[in-house]
């Protein structure tokens, strides 16, 4: 991979989903909840996930990915009406066996 699909690849993954649901689906079905750039589709985020998460110990195998597109909210302050940017979340389906620490992945950089 060229070193431009690399870094085009680092800037797909922009934050963990840390919620309720996300944590129940994490634990019942061995997904991971992320935050992903708006332009970026399956493939791309199956790769960065996989290069992001791999360590020289232990690989990260991704299964498979399913994508959302979430809405902005319309909120109001006093009488201004405004809308929150719409933004997209990705499901990674990790194989068996597998999975994302990412205690681990702030202490090693």
């Amino acid at each position: 991979m060229t070193a431009k699909g690399q870094e085009r690849l680092m800037q797909i993954i922009l934050a963990p989903v840390i919620s309720e649901k996300s944590t129940f689906i994490a634990d019942k079905h061995n997904h991971v909840v992320f935050r992903v750039a708006a332009d970026a589709n399956k493939h791309e985020i199956k790769a960065a996930v996989e290069l992001m998460f791999s360590t020289k110990d232990k690989k990260v195998e991704v299964a498979a990915v399913q994508v959302a597109n979430v809405r902005g909210k319309t909120k109001t302050f006093g009488r201004f009406v405004g809308r929150r940017n719409h933004w997209k979340k990705a499901y990674v389906s990790l194989k068996p066996g597998q999975e994302i620490n990412f205690a681990e992945q702030v202490e090693m950089k």
